[in-house]
């Protein structure tokens, strides 16, 4: 199976961020152990880094994206993208841009722990607890 990881779940494995460290981290074991292969957007890695410098430091913030570059697979945000994300009916602009990166990899699902942010997709849109229990 093939998933876009929303940058949350990605940030609670990350920052160690309770409750959902736990569930998060089995996700990614599982991209680790092949069971699934995880994307990322290209854009989440600013993101990711931009929180991790705010709330660890400068060094935590580097050493998680690289992390990231090491674990998983990235979906390109071009201007096509950017303006299909533009184009879409969702209220959030970067929930848009996920659900229209993981329409153009044709990727399985998109994962996250908000999924009533993303009732206008086209893909599966699954949350941690889902995705765990269709691998096990």
């Amino acid at each position: 199976m093939r998933i876009l990881l929303d940058t949350n779940v990605v940030l609670d494995v990350l920052l160690k961020r309770e409750p959902w460290v736990s569930e998060a981290s089995a996700i990614w074991q599982a991209n680790d152990d092949g069971r699934l292969v995880g994307h990322l957007m290209a854009s989440a890695l600013t993101d990711i880094y931009y929180v991790a410098r705010r709330l660890v430091d400068r060094e935590a913030a580097r050493a998680a994206v690289e992390t990231c570059l090491e674990a998983f697979e990235f979906c390109p945000v071009d201007r096509h993208a950017l303006e299909l994300a533009h184009l879409h009916p969702g209220a959030d602009f970067e929930d848009n841009l996920q659900m229209v990166c993981a329409e153009i990899a044709q990727l399985d699902a998109i994962v996250t722990r908000d999924p009533d942010d993303f009732k206008v997709a086209t893909v599966a849109v699954l949350t941690p607890a889902q995705i765990l229990a269709q691998l096990s």
